[in-house]
């Protein structure tokens, strides 16, 4: 049950990520943006996806909870993407 309660929590944090990037892909802009926030979720994801590769219990059942790691690393991509968005759109502004 914790298993599930952790993928609605994830998948609820990353239901948002998708939008959030295109947003940002469309905005050019960095303005309104905080570098830090984004820093902090991308390494809170990576502190999360080690918690699970430490945690002897979930990797001995790997093969059946594969799928709670599976969106972790999802959310990673699309916070990874924001954060190059940011940079983009950083120079963007400096241009203009």
């Amino acid at each position: 049950m914790s298993e599930i309660l952790e993928i609605i929590m994830i998948v609820s944090f990353g239901a948002s990520w998708p939008m959030n990037v295109i947003k940002s892909y469309k905005a050019r802009s960095a303005k309104g943006k905080s570098l830090a926030f984004l820093l902090l979720i991308f390494f809170g994801y990576i502190a999360g996806i080690a918690s699970k590769f430490l945690n002897e219990t979930y990797m001995a059942s790997f093969n059946e909870k594969w799928y709670v790691l599976f969106f972790y690393f999802l959310n990673l991509t699309m916070v990874g993407i924001d954060l190059i968005l940011y940079f983009r759109n950083r120079q963007l502004d400096k241009k203009g």
